[in-house]
């Protein structure tokens, strides 16, 4: 792999994102059940912090949703979570796409020396 600060951040943030979408998966999946609390991947800040500290390498973190729950207990807002997850998935693919092109550019680089 190549390593570079582009590169471990775009590595990084497809680690979030897909961590991400798993969660919104399991949120859904959990809608009715009775005082469960959504989860929420955060791993932007980290990511911005290991950017400007030439790193790149984030590790997302896992927290509950501090959202007002319902009778139940339970938070899931699947309004939410259907947002979240088209974002994620459109966030996921432009970094798909950042990463394809790291190493479109490097097999480029290869073919010319």
């Amino acid at each position: 792999m190549i390593e570079s600060v582009t590169a471990n951040a775009l590595n990084s943030a497809l680690n979030g994102l897909s961590l991400r979408q798993r969660t919104i998966a399991n949120n859904v999946a959990n809608i009715n059940t009775p005082g469960y609390h959504a989860q929420r991947v955060m791993f932007e800040d980290a990511l911005s912090q290991a950017v400007s500290n030439g790193t790149g390498a984030a590790n997302p973190t896992i927290k509950s949703s501090l959202e007002p729950t319902q009778l139940n207990g339970n938070n899931v807002n699947l309004d939410e979570e259907t947002l979240n997850s088209i974002e994620t998935n459109l966030r996921y693919e432009f970094a798909s796409n950042a990463m394809n092109n790291q190493f479109t550019a490097v097999r480029a680089a290869l073919k010319e020396s």
